[in-house]
């Protein structure tokens, strides 16, 4: 098998990174846009000493699980990559990424429950971020997202998992930036003006927060022009921010935001609790589900009488604000601080007294610390906790651990550390926050 050859194979699996698994004499291919039982028609793209990737051609005989997808964009954007498959056998298939996390990387036992549907499996994005480029000939602004494996922007005019008004405010960018003589980043020459836009909107209210992302460290008057036409043009947008990030690097966003126009946050209410949300803040991009992850976690808390709780990782302490009525005492940790002042404000304006903030690293705060709390809620990033992490937890903690996480592999890893250190792990249950994608939300239950 090399590149560029033409092969006829049969889907078997499903890997963690949403491609199809074949297996031609005993060596696995990734195969993209590719479903369990399908047999397609692939070309090899790359060869490696232990797998190969390729993309398909032709499906030849589709799975009974295949559908037509409802974006046209669905095969060239890269960003949903399940949504040409059923979303029931979607739902199925994150299972089985979940089960294989456990069981391979985590030696994990536990049964894996049923992932909780999404609410809404379109328009449900509430955040998107979309980098910004320009043609080379005729100047044309572009926007949207990256081709897969790729910094070729695709060039998105509609995009249904997202509200359509964000469809429209990129329009009104693409078409009017050259009009206030705003151009597009050259990520190859570090060149031009806007690097990305992005966009939080309100699921509770359809208000939305617009950021510029510029390559410059300040203000300048055709900019300033350009944000207060955005800003004017729509009623829905409440405020329109500039964050300056010149480096060269992949993260959006750089360390300092402007507001420019209006207010720098948007309101989402979650289980009767209203946060704001800025620019920077963390916060989950599907806020109907999200709010089953919270519910979850409530729930799970109240069968506990009067717990203290440790919220740890806290982001704008949603977790801590959302279980508040169901424990006697919350810390919320967190290391960002413009994510505890808005936490701050949050509080204040929901009424809430039993919550104490804390802008610190978790294992610093622990660290400095010698009380115990009955349960603590972890919710690190992508990376998951440090073993010194998960250590002070352990010390810190009396009855359960409620771990989150959006990635079943280093969740596997720290409940393999965990068990190893005594702990059992009671329950998992995946939530889909990230419909069409291979992306999966977990819970789970951890007690002594």
């Amino acid at each position: 098998m090399k590149q560029n050859d033409e092969l006829t194979v049969k889907i078997e699996k499903f890997s963690n990174l949403g491609t199809g698994i074949a297996k031609v004499e005993g060596q696995i291919v990734f195969v993209e846009n590719a479903c369990p039982e399908d047999v397609v028609k692939i070309k090899i793209t790359k060869v490696n000493k232990n797998y190969a990737s390729a993309k398909t051609l032709e499906v030849i005989t589709p799975s009974p699980n295949r559908t037509e997808p409802f974006c046209p964009m669905q095969k060239v954007c890269g960003a949903c990559q399940m949504q040409f498959i059923d979303y029931d056998y979607q739902l199925k298939l994150k299972k089985q990424i979940v089960e294989d996390a456990m069981r391979i990387i985590g030696h994990i036992d536990t049964p894996v429950n049923d992932p909780i549907a999404s609410p809404e499996i379109k328009n449900y994005r509430h955040k998107i971020q979309y980098p910004v480029s320009q043609t080379k000939n005729s100047g044309r602004i572009i926007a949207g997202y990256f081709k897969p494996q790729s910094h070729e922007i695709v060039n998105i005019k509609y995009c249904p998992i997202q509200p359509e008004i964000c469809d429209e405010i990129i329009e009104f960018i693409r078409e009017n930036a050259p009009k206030f003589n705003i151009t597009g980043f050259n990520e190859k020459k570090h060149t031009g003006d806007l690097r990305h836009v992005v966009i939080r909107s309100s699921a509770y209210n359809g208000k939305c927060l617009v950021t510029l992302v510029i390559n410059g460290t300040k203000i300048f008057d055709r900019l300033n022009k350009f944000a207060k036409a955005i800003f004017e043009t729509f009623e829905n947008i409440v405020g329109v921010c500039i964050n300056f990030n010149s480096k060269k690097t992949n993260v959006i966003l750089g360390q300092n935001t402007e507001c420019l126009y209006g207010q720098n946050f948007v309101e989402e209410k979650l289980l009767d609790k209203t946060f704001k949300i800025g620019a920077d803040t963390f916060f989950q991009i599907n806020p109907r589900s999200a709010e089953n992850i919270f519910k979850y976690v409530k729930d799970e808390i109240s069968k506990h009488k009067n717990p203290t709780v440790l919220d740890a990782y806290a982001g704008i302490a949603t977790f801590g604000i959302a279980i508040s009525d169901v424990a006697e005492k919350v810390i919320s940790v967190e290391e960002n601080k413009a994510s505890i002042e808005k936490a701050q404000e949050v509080l204040r304006e929901n009424g809430i007294n039993n919550l104490e903030l804390y802008a610190q690293d978790t294992t610093k705060y622990l660290k400095s610390v010698k009380r115990k709390f009955d349960i603590t809620v972890l919710d690190p990033p992508r990376k998951g906790c440090t073993q010194e992490a998960l250590d002070e937890t352990l010390a810190h903690t009396k009855e359960k651990i409620i771990y989150v996480s959006c990635n079943p592999a280093t969740l596997a890893r720290d409940l393999k550390y965990l068990s190893e250190k005594g702990c059992t792990v009671k329950s998992i249950q995946p939530f889909d926050m990230f419909c069409h994608t291979y992306h999966i939300e977990n819970v789970a239950i951890i007690s002594f």
